[in-house]
């Protein structure tokens, strides 16, 4: 216990507070961004379409993250991510145009995969295998810690300032966000420019048997944690519940939420992956097809709760199996790819509750996004690990690119 406490106590300044202060800057500006387009003369249409550029942002940020950070260093790449970051906050801060705008928001997602790909990728190097998920689900935990606590501190800059003032909030984030993690202590694959990167397609085609199995349960993972955030809000108007109190039912889902997020990583290293993988998708599944069943506030908070728990059990799951998963040579290459099909499922999932929607009913959508999740349940079961292997921190995935590693009840032990 006290070595356990020791690893993770070096690295709350270097990482877990960065993402505390980085979730705080995000809390305070999402919100605010459709308002700020709306400010600007953009349509209600258009004023959606930049708020889903932080999610583009993201999934094209994916795509090139690995290749940095083998190019430049773990070290490196959070601060050219806290940069470009910080870019693009001036730029919504200060944005004239809806388009500006938008090219701010989008450069603000491509610096977040930037960031979380590095981040997790320094964890991995700095943290054995059996603290691995305590690690990443305590850095997702406070990273929703500072979510919530960022709309409360952005309200009164708001309130002053209009809009802008959630960026401002935001680009403080972002520059102190940055500072401390410039005091990152290296490790050894920060050898900037001295490690060959593989191009995408090539990581696609080396790990193609993981990425179709393991990689498409982590998209429905993403599809599920994103639609509770569309579903729940529509549900909830369609009862006829207020705005205050949709907004009381999503903060009680949020604490549970963060309430879970250490003792899910906990039980992640303790007792393995497989049975938080298949609990969180089998509990969003009940959340999403129970969601039409409910009338009223009380019933409702309950899915709320419902869905609480679910994504409480989930943070930090992704980039743990990532790790688990992810061989020693083109290491950052392959969690970027990993993390492309969980940030997909994520731009998806809202898509598809629409899609749904538009042709049958909001509580099919519900219904159908649930069937989704439970045949991502069925998938973790199949191809997560029970625990992994006792590789050498440096390795933690030797040859865990072979399908048979992530085959139910064959290798799980």
């Amino acid at each position: 216990m006290t070595s356990e406490a020791g690893t993770l106590r070096r690295l709350a300044i270097p990482v877990f507070l960065p993402a505390a202060v980085f979730g705080v800057g995000q809390g305070a500006a999402v919100p605010v961004v459709a308002l700020q387009a709306r400010e600007l003369g953009a349509s209600a249409g258009g004023a959606g379409l930049i708020v889903a550029l932080l999610g583009l942002g993201m999934v094209l940020g994916d795509l090139p993250a690995g290749r940095i950070v083998t190019r430049i260093g773990e070290r490196a790449a959070v601060l050219l991510g806290s940069g470009v970051g910080a870019v693009g906050t001036a730029l919504c801060l200060l944005s004239w145009t809806p388009v500006v705008l938008a090219i701010g928001v989008g450069m603000y997602g491509v610096a977040t995969a930037v960031w979380a790909l590095a981040r997790q990728a320094y964890i991995i190097e700095t943290v054995p295998v059996a603290l691995r998920a305590r690690a990443l689900s305590a850095m997702a935990g406070l990273s929703r810690v500072g979510t919530l606590v960022g709309p409360f501190l952005g309200a009164g800059v708001v309130y002053l300032l209009g809009p802008r003032g959630g960026f401002l909030v935001e680009l403080v984030a972002v520059i102190i966000a940055g500072a401390l993690m410039a005091g990152m202590p290296a490790v050894e694959s920060d050898r900037g420019g001295g490690r060959p990167a593989q191009s995408l397609l090539a990581v696609l085609v080396a790990h193609r048997r993981v990425l179709s199995t393991l990689g498409t349960s982590a998209l429905v993972m993403g599809a599920s944690r994103a639609s509770r955030t569309a579903v729940l809000p529509l549900w909830a108007d369609h009862i006829g519940l207020d705005a205050t109190t949709t907004s009381l039912l999503f903060g009680v889902g949020a604490a549970v939420d963060v309430a879970l997020s250490y003792p899910a990583g906990r039980w992640m290293d303790l007792r393995g992956r497989r049975p938080v993988a298949v609990g969180s998708l089998v509990t969003f599944a009940a959340a999403h097809v129970a969601l039409p069943l409910t009338g009223s506030v009380v019933a409702l908070g309950a899915v709320a709760v419902l869905m609480g728990v679910a994504n409480g059990l989930s943070n930090g799951l992704i980039m743990t199996l990532g790790a688990d998963s992810a061989p020693e040579e083109g290491r950052a290459e392959f969690l970027g790819a990993f993390r492309l099909c969980h940030d997909t499922g994520a731009l998806a999932g809202p898509l598809v509750l629409a899609a749904v929607t538009a042709v049958a009913t909001l509580g099919l959508g519900s219904i159908a996004l649930g069937a989704l999740a439970a045949l991502g349940a069925g998938g973790m079961a199949r191809w997560v690990p029970r625990r992994p292997r006792a590789d050498s921190r440096r390795s933690p995935g030797n040859a865990r690119d072979q399908p048979s590693e992530h085959s139910s009840g064959k290798r799980g032990g």
